[in-house]
């Protein structure tokens, strides 16, 4: 096979990059980076593809995407983004003739299930998901919604292996917790911890540099936030290499819900998912309600680090590898596709039609999209949108008052 990925920030092209890499040997590799809002520096870039199998690696813009996937005549692509920008780019090797195979997919913890993760990606063929819970509750949303097919894969990034350092060390997370208040108690658990034994290092495993972009925009990073809190233990330190380097030299891993977790795990790494918050789906936790995982404070302080309940990895990122589906059902969708026999995936309509898809496309792009079409629909739809806005808030107000007792 011929197969082409798609991607534009950290994670994602991690993400499309290994599993790139998990294809069969003799296939054709080639990920091409988008220019986007989110794109990654060269340095994220080397990060993100260090250790692979082989695969070409060039950056694109969006103008020059479609001749390119042309040249190239692939019989699948990847598309390895965030849903606003895979829609556009769905639609981009949707029109290709003939059309290849999409993939699409979700790189690290997926739970809770959502709909619009499954509607920015519903013309895609295929959605690769990396647990059989995660297959089964995208499974009732794709039917819901005529989505793509889920299909399994081990998440490729997770290498098995053995605890061997002494560091502590923590995934920082752009959006989780997303307040500035609880991201200082987040800092202040891990000062505290470094404080604990000086002999032991604590990392703070970063994403991203100052200028550097991640998948979600981050307010409030750590590095600013333990700047606050006044002379820092030496033993306390910020890194910013790959998830794999980190974990080289881990005693254990804290998180408050990262794939960080899976993968440290995977080389039989204990783990704390901090609970200080609760366990609620806007922390994309409650994955891990059964897991043993979860500890607070107290437990990072004392490194009282834990493994996982045996009952809980089968459905949750663990399962046999033979049961991984999504090569095997691939490579019949690319079959299929060499006989003239594979199914459309017609977009789905909506209002506005080409104007609406303009729009779109400007949104998840912003000055990456140059298209004068680009330019006229944000001129079109941001008063649209204001007016939606307010009409919306009109009707909450209303609803409000009528609800009020007299």
């Amino acid at each position: 096979m011929r197969v082409v990925a798609l991607a534009d920030s950290d994670s994602y092209v991690k993400w499309g990059a290994a599993l790139l890499g998990a294809l069969p040997a003799g296939d054709e590799r080639l990920l091409l980076v988008v220019r986007t809002p989110l794109v990654v520096s060269d340095a994220q870039l080397d990060s993100a593809v260090a250790g692979g199998e082989s695969a070409r690696v060039e950056r694109v813009d969006l103008p020059a995407l479609a001749a390119r996937l042309a040249r190239e005549r692939p019989d699948a692509v990847l598309v390895a983004t965030t849903g606003p920008i895979a829609r556009v780019l769905i639609r981009v090797v949707a029109a290709l003739e003939p059309r290849p195979v999409v993939v699409t997919g979700l790189p690290g913890i997926s739970i809770p299930a959502t709909r619009k993760a499954v509607r920015f990606r519903r013309q895609a063929d295929l959605l690769v998901l990396h647990s059989r819970r995660e297959v089964a509750d995208f499974g009732v949303l794709a039917r819901e919604l005529d989505g793509p097919r889920p299909v399994l894969a081990t998440l490729p990034f997770a290498e098995r292996g053995a605890a061997t350092g002494t560091d502590l060390v923590f995934a920082a997370q752009a959006i989780v917790p997303a307040a500035r208040v609880d991201r200082l108690v987040v800092a202040r658990i891990l000062r505290d911890a470094a404080l604990a034994d000086p002999t032991r290092r604590v990392v703070v495993k970063v994403r991203a540099v100052a200028g550097e972009t991640q998948t979600h925009a981050e307010r409030d990073g750590y590095p600013d936030l333990l700047a606050t809190l006044g002379p820092l233990p030496e033993n306390l330190v910020v890194s910013a290499v790959s998830m794999a380097r980190a974990l080289d030299t881990a005693e254990g891993l804290v998180t408050v819900s990262s794939t960080a977790a899976i993968e440290a795990l995977a080389r039989r790494i204990p783990v704390i998912v901090l609970d200080t918050f609760g366990v609620a789906p806007e922390l994309i936790n409650p994955v891990f309600v059964d897991s043993g995982l979860f500890g607070g404070a107290e437990a990072v302080l004392s490194r009282a680090f834990r493994h996982p309940e045996p009952g809980w990895l089968a459905d949750n990122y663990f399962h046999d590898a033979v049961d991984d589906d999504w090569r095997e059902v691939l490579g019949d969708l690319v079959e299929a596709r060499r006989r003239g026999a594979l199914a459309e995936r017609p977009v789905a309509a909506s209002i506005g039609g080409r104007v609406r898809m303009a729009w779109d496309r400007k949104r998840a792009f912003g000055a990456a999209d140059r298209t004068p079409g680009g330019y006229a629909a944000l001129v079109v739809g941001m008063p649209a949108r204001s007016v939606a806005r307010l009409s919306r808030a009109a009707r909450a107000r209303l609803s409000a008052r009528r609800r009020t007792p007299i």
